[in-house]
């Protein structure tokens, strides 16, 4: 009997997750859930942050040092950057155009915008958002690139400062291109066998994949009180759930048409990262999973992979940065119509690109920096918390699915890239025992 493929299990622990989910809301049993299914969920996305950092510090520092010349991180570089860059402007415009074309915030009532501002404007989770907002605009203009620098490597670890630790990497990478090969090769063998380990963790980890998107699921689903409120959010929801889709259609089209590969072929050896992506949340959480899925399933060198991605989980943003200009329009459809100028639009694409870069690769990073999308714009302030009150209901669910488009996007890029450079070659997938008869 053919073995049941990975993207199969998780698909239907996935929907036993939301099928178990409604079953407990209806009985009343979101504490069960809590207290005896989401730990299982939160195990597991630990187990997966764990491995990010030293995932990224092996095959970084391995790609690197393995280039040859220093000029090939330059064209590798500036190739990532602009397309990632390219691909975020496409979603930006592709957001402002549903959103535009559709108009999702002009026909709700003044009843429903009460009810959602009484149940959401003086939330915690509102009030947190605008706090951690306020925080990142009282930062100097050239903060964001101080934080590149880390000052202590391994507080960086700990923290799990990504940028910080791409940095350091690079500058490990490089510093052993420059000194003669017998000295830089014990250090090098070490990172290519720690690279190999960590990678065969994500094959452990994923076996209790299907478990934990089960877990992770059916806590989602839970978390939904008003019923009705979510249909009254039900169009802006499916504006940016089409933008979304239309997101991947573009990827889909760039992987047919210049990588020369079929675009169901890649959604199938992807497929696993975009589920763990949706269930989770987090790019960094699923970036592990990412590299393992481009690497052996996809094809990507290495070395490749191991720049892109990692780089790509904490700038490259799309479905976030759609997600932000579909929703600053659509807030401001609703309480600021005055607002919504030509001159605004623009400044909405250039600050939802710039706030893309900077979001974290954490849960509902975007609406923070929504916030200083809205103020960018002009947006009063004493409308801030209505503004994020009339999304805050739908904001999960949503995160969710442009988290899949960011992985997706990751993912394409890094293939792109590693055609550009000739570094696409055949898969070579491994499994979790290759080695397990030699050693049981």
């Amino acid at each position: 009997m053919k073995k049941l493929a990975l993207h199969w299990k998780i698909l239907i622990g996935m929907a036993l997750g939301i099928i178990f989910g409604f079953i407990m809301n209806s009985v009343g049993g979101k504490d069960f859930v809590t207290d005896w299914i989401s730990p299982f969920g939160t195990i597991f996305i630990n187990l997966l942050k764990l491995i990010a950092v030293p995932l990224i510090l092996a095959s970084l520092i391995k790609g690197v040092s393995e280039l040859g010349h220093i000029s090939k991180i330059k064209t590798m570089g500036l190739r990532t950057i602009g397309i990632y860059i390219g691909t975020t402007v496409v979603a930006i415009i592709i957001g402002l155009s549903i959103v535009n074309v559709v108009k999702p915030g002009t026909g709700m009532s003044e009843d429903t915008i009460e009810k959602i501002k009484m149940q959401y404007a003086n939330s915690d989770g509102v009030k947190d958002k605008l706090m951690k907002a306020e925080m990142q605009t009282e930062a100097g203009p050239l903060q964001a690139l101080v934080d590149i620098f880390p000052s202590n490597i391994f507080k960086a670890l700990g923290d799990a400062s990504m940028l910080q630790v791409i940095f350091f990497a690079l500058f490990v990478g490089i510093c052993l291109l420059l000194i003669p090969q017998k000295k830089a090769e014990p250090l090098i063998k070490f990172f290519d066998s720690l690279n190999e380990v960590v990678m065969k963790m994500v094959d452990l980890i994923m076996m209790f994949a299907p478990y934990a998107v089960f877990a992770l699921l059916a806590n989602v689903i839970i978390a939904f009180d008003d019923t009705e409120i979510l249909l009254k959010l039900l169009l802006y929801a499916v504006c940016v759930v089409a933008g979304l889709l239309l997101m991947i259609v573009v990827y889909l089209i760039i992987v047919s048409v210049y990588t020369k590969k079929s675009p169901f072929w890649f959604l199938k050896q992807i497929s696993p990262a975009q589920l763990l992506a949706f269930s989770t949340s987090s790019s960094a959480a699923t970036l592990p999973v990412t590299m393992e899925r481009v690497e052996e399933h996809i094809g990507v060198d290495k070395e490749v992979s191991g720049f892109v991605l990692p780089i790509g989980a904490t700038i490259n943003m799309d479905g976030t940065s759609l997600y932000q200009a579909i929703a600053a329009v659509f807030i401001m459809q609703v309480v600021w119509p005055e607002g919504l100028t030509f001159t605004n639009q623009l400044l909405i694409v250039a600050t939802a690109l710039l706030a893309s870069i900077g979001s974290a690769a954490v849960p509902s990073a975007g609406m923070v920096m929504l916030v200083i999308v809205l103020e960018a714009v002009g947006f009063p302030a004493e409308l801030l918390p209505i503004g994020l009150a009339l999304i805050f209901a739908v904001d999960r669910p949503l995160d969710m699915c442009r988290t899949t488009v960011n992985v997706t996007g990751d993912a394409t890029v890094s293939m792109v890239v590693a055609k550009s450079l000739g570094k696409l070659h055949d898969p070579q997938p491994k499994e979790w025992d290759d080695n397990y008869d030699a050693v049981k």
